[in-house]
């Protein structure tokens, strides 16, 4: 309800999608959304000089230590459920860049380029936005683009146009219920031990 009141700002509300299915992981959002799990973004949360950082990348991307630490001048440290939920607002499941907390920064990262239209979540394990590129900028209030990720398949030609994928998304705005383009959500899971820095299972 947060988020929808935040996106109620940008006209948006009606636009967010209530799913039957959780959608906490990026393999579990894939198939609720019937899609293919690169199209599905993330936000991964980081602890950065004593405050949240969120990063929002496409569900195939991993994070590069050594480019993150080029951008941030620290390691990767993701923040723990807990810090994640009192830091950011949102708990592990729905973590995603809408209505977070003051002071929490959020960058998008260039491997959600590839896309037209991407899924972000929205505050909860079983929802999502579609969004272009343009208005997920705008609504996520972000602070600037970053590439500190690695192992996605760098596109050929944009992935883009209604379905393309040959994918529905019931409640989307594509065509015949087709997706436009891209999916996109943020999904953060915990880990035994803690949770990796590249984000390889850190996926909300």
């Amino acid at each position: 309800e947060k988020v929808k009141a935040y996106l109620r700002n940008y006209g948006m509300e009606e636009r967010v999608l209530e799913l039957d299915m959780s959608s906490a992981t990026v393999e579990l959002a894939a198939q609720a959304l019937h899609c293919q799990p690169e199209r599905i973004a993330k936000t991964l949360s980081f602890l950065v000089e004593g405050r949240a950082v969120l990063v929002v990348a496409a569900g195939d991307a991993k994070i590069d230590n050594a480019k993150y630490k080029a951008k941030f001048a620290a390691k990767a440290k993701m923040l723990s459920p807990q810090e994640a939920e009192a830091m950011v607002g949102h708990a592990v499941g729905g973590v995603c860049p809408f209505a977070v907390n003051p002071g929490v920064a959020v960058y998008l990262d260039v491997s959600l380029k590839r896309f037209e239209t991407v899924f972000p979540a929205c505050g909860s394990s079983n929802s999502a936005i579609e969004l272009t590129i343009p208005e997920l900028e705008e609504c996520s209030g972000h602070a600037g683009w970053v590439d500190v990720c690695k192992g996605y398949q760098a596109p050929k030609k944009r992935l883009a146009g209604r379905g393309t994928t040959g994918d529905s998304l019931p409640g989307g705005t594509g065509q015949s219920g087709m997706p436009r383009d891209g999916t996109a959500f943020f999904r953060q899971v915990p880990k035994r031990g803690g949770p990796p820095p590249d984000g390889s299972a850190a996926e909300q």
